[in-house]
């Protein structure tokens, strides 16, 4: 056994025995049908220089290059339009130039079985005051069968390594790592996804973004793709915009207004709606607030996701298919905290957010439970909430007496009547006061247990359209048979 293979145990018992580095490489390398092209700018020729360590690579590498000189670059690949090099554009490129170069030069007449690939990454490693990590975007255009058409597997990382020489060797392994994956483990994608990280570890590299595509991934959904990137703590968040494409945090963020809305849409009611209506009305009139600059964000964090300590992935499509179909920008996060939702933004906007809520949540923000873990308390996570330009938009609601709850009359622990004084006082909380009151009545888990029992009148307490939309798609537990069963 290889002195770096890896062994998975359960208890005393050998569950897995993952391949070293260099016999992944070998493997590949022996393999005598996959031929093709290594094209990596950024951080040297790391992923090729373990094939050709390995052996056998004359019968897998056709050409392994780096563009490094961006003029060079721009001549083989094209001049991007906002002249930037780490970029997902420049990944596809760089795939469909090699691959179409390999295809052209070598005939299938004289090579009717082999499988063809192009490996490509283009990366920013970090820079001489250690002010960027960096990051890149590292891809596979692929074949399985000769006469088949090629399959792609994306991702973005984020390096956490504070050492060129270590991000160049991370960057090595993890392309071997998808190299090897997209070819012996393409038929199960979640796995795939997870041997990304063999012999690396999550403080070595984020990452943040995936997307497969082509033959072989025609059944895969790529927002449940980025789910599982949260779930296997390989990010903190993910994001998918209304057409349920995965898309890169920072490029959606960037210096964004940023309004967001944390709920379980489970489903999507009317105090949503209204809640989102009106919250994003306010804010667009706040000083430094450009609308066409502002995006909307509805937040489902994972812990919300999970049913009986497991995560229902059923249950985040459906969610996930409504917010979608609303045309709605969704993030995945493992933010139990609402402060490191704010964190988490601030490391791509310095520009002003808000946070639409409802009583209770805003209550729970004030509850010194959930700062035991940091030195600072509340404290510490209050200045992170609020030190940026930042505002609460409540939402009211109604109290077992029949009394409406807003940010003047709820009720706080009383050692933190006066920190929430403060805030309040200081303009941070403000409620949302065109609100509809019918809507008060409304509450989603009585819709979602009317939905899966079938009784009637649920339709009215959602947003128009929208339930058509779960009866079209059969959502959150709806049938349409046992419905005409009901009937009948």
């Amino acid at each position: 056994m290889n002195k770096d293979t890896h062994i998975k145990l359960k208890g005393d018992k050998v569950i897995e025995q993952i391949p070293s580095t260099k016999d992944k490489a070998l493997r590949i390398n022996l393999n005598e049908n996959i031929y093709g092209i290594f094209a990596e700018i950024g951080a040297g020729q790391e992923t090729v220089r373990h094939f050709f360590r390995a052996g056998g690579s004359s019968g897998t590498i056709a050409k392994a290059m780096s563009a490094y000189d961006k003029d060079f670059s721009d001549s083989i690949y094209g001049v991007e339009e906002d002249g930037r090099y780490v970029t997902e554009s420049r990944l596809k490129k760089m795939l469909s130039h090699e691959s179409s170069l390999i295809e052209n030069r070598l005939s299938r007449k004289t090579h009717p079985n082999k499988i063809f690939f192009t490996y490509a990454n283009t990366v920013a490693t970090i820079d001489f005051a250690k002010q960027f990590k960096g990051h890149g975007w590292v891809g596979i255009r692929y074949q399985i069968e000769p006469t088949e058409a090629y399959n792609e597997i994306i991702i973005h990382i984020r390096f956490k390594e504070t050492d060129v020489r270590l991000q160049q060797e991370t960057l090595g392994v993890l392309g071997v790592n998808l190299i090897y994956g997209a070819f012996y483990k393409y038929n199960d994608p979640k796995r795939l996804l997870r041997y990304l990280y063999d012999h690396l570890d999550k403080d070595q590299l984020e990452i943040d973004t995936i997307n497969f595509s082509g033959p072989c991934f025609v059944d895969v959904d790529n927002r449940l793709m980025s789910l599982q990137l949260v779930k296997n703590g390989m990010t903190d968040a993910v994001i998918f915009d209304p057409q349920g494409r995965n898309v890169l945090p920072a490029a959606i963020l960037y210096k964004k207004n940023i309004l967001a809305l944390r709920g379980s849409f489970r489903p999507v009611t009317k105090v949503n709606m209204d809640m989102y209506d009106e919250s994003l009305k306010m804010f667009l009139k706040e000083n430094k607030v450009d609308p066409d600059n502002t995006l909307v964000i509805f937040e489902i964090t994972l812990s919300n996701l999970r049913s009986d300590g497991e995560i229902d992935e059923r249950d985040f499509m459906d969610r996930a298919q409504l917010l979608c179909s609303l045309g709605q920008t969704v993030m995945i996060s493992n933010f139990q905290e609402y402060y490191r939702v704010v964190e988490y933004f601030s490391k791509y906007t310095k520009a002003r957010m808000g946070l639409a809520m409802g009583v209770n949540n805003l209550v729970d923000i004030f509850d010194e439970k959930y700062y035991r873990h940091l030195s600072g308390g509340i404290l510490e996570a209050f200045g992170k909430l609020f030190y940026r330009d930042m505002k609460v938009y409540l939402y009211p609601m109604i109290d077992e007496n029949g009394e409406i709850m807003n940010s003047e009359t709820l009720k706080v622990h009383p050692r933190m009547k006066e920190l929430y004084k403060f805030f309040k006082f200081n303009g941070k909380v403000v409620d949302i006061e065109n609100y509809n009151p019918e809507n008060l009545e409304v509450f989603s888990r009585e819709v979602l247990k009317m939905i899966s029992e079938n009784k009637p009148g649920w339709e009215s307490m959602l947003p128009s359209g929208v339930s058509d939309i779960i009866k079209k798609q059969e959502l959150f537990g709806y049938k349409k048979n046992q419905l005409v069963e009901k009937n009948n």
